[in-house]
């Protein structure tokens, strides 16, 4: 029978009870002293038992032991009720709730302290989580099953399952031992230098890959990591040079220089990748707007493509 309540009858046990008069209770909560009357009847009803013991007169009416017990569950119910408007709230105001981002090495580096730290300032109370992965594919798994709400790629495949916002591109450059020469390079060099690259499944060293074979060249690798850092402290002891990109890249170590391609690899672009068809949390947009921002700021936010 208790199927049978609804959210109108707890507030109407909440208000008797804390009023101890019917009449109170109804000016309480806008309604006249029959309705209220009537749907502490239905409560009573529905467990089978009197919610107060009435005495009349000028006698204040008081709970009974079941009316005692089922105050302990209205007021449950109607504390997760406010607690679920405040936090609906927050949510689309954009202030509160929570963001997951799937990210990679690149973005979470250069990008996201600054992006982070500021989104904490103008909404202490949203929480966000990071998820970071070297492969779009394994991002774009992660957002379609909704373990996150935003992710972060590098030249994804075009998927109409995703709503894509360019953010801005970087251009490949090879970074080698500060003394390696000119700030050139051809690519024919990269055939007889010993490389240092990023795992297979990494998808920036996969656009490499398909750079070096269309340029008939077949890579050496002296050691592959996913960790851009160790990348660029092997270049550094001399170990080999390494094709990445520049967003990639601390330009201002002094044990490494940086040497432009010649001809040029196709720059990579950035996206924002949210579900296509889904809503989004306002946050999410916030957030968005903030790394572009952040990408206008280091110098990488030319002419992109249209949203997608």
């Amino acid at each position: 029978m208790l199927d049978d309540l609804a959210i109108r009858h707890f507030a109407a046990l909440h208000a008797v009870a804390a009023e101890r008069s019917f009449g109170r209770a109804a000016e309480r909560l806008g309604f006249t002293q029959s309705a209220v009357s009537q749907q502490i009847a239905t409560f009573e009803k529905a467990i089978g038992q009197p919610l107060f013991d009435r005495p009349g007169g000028p006698r204040p009416i008081e709970l009974t032991p079941t009316g005692e017990i089922m105050l302990r569950h209205a007021e449950a119910i109607l504390g997760h009720l406010d607690s679920a408007a405040d936090e609906v709230a927050q949510l689309l105001a954009g202030v509160g709730g929570r963001l997951s981002i799937g990210t990679f090495q690149s973005i979470t580096v250069k990008v996201l302290p600054d992006v982070l730290g500021r989104i904490k300032v103008e909404r202490p109370e949203l929480t966000v989580r990071l998820t970071e992965s070297s492969s779009n594919e394994e991002l774009v798994d992660l957002l379609l099953s909704g373990t996150i709400d935003l992710a972060f790629l590098a030249d994804p495949n075009v998927d109409e399952r995703l709503a894509l916002t360019p953010l801005g591109s970087d251009r490949f450059v090879v970074i080698a031992p500060a003394d390696d020469g000119s700030p050139t390079i051809r690519p024919e060099e990269l055939a007889t230098r010993p490389l240092i690259g990023q795992l297979a499944d990494d998808s920036c060293q996969y656009t490499i890959n398909q750079y070096l074979w269309a340029a008939d060249i077949s890579p050496h690798y002296a050691f592959r990591t996913n960790d851009n850092a160790a990348v660029q402290a092997m270049v550094r002891v001399g170990v080999g040079i390494a094709v990445m990109g520049y967003l990639a890249v601390d330009p201002d170590d002094p044990g490494i220089l940086i040497r432009e391609l010649s001809p040029p690899m196709p720059k990579r672009t950035h996206f924002a990748a949210q579900r296509a068809g889904r809503t989004a949390i306002p946050a999410a947009d916030r957030f968005v707007a903030l790394v572009k921002q952040r990408f206008v700021e280091l110098g990488m936010a030319e002419s992109t493509p249209a949203d997608y």
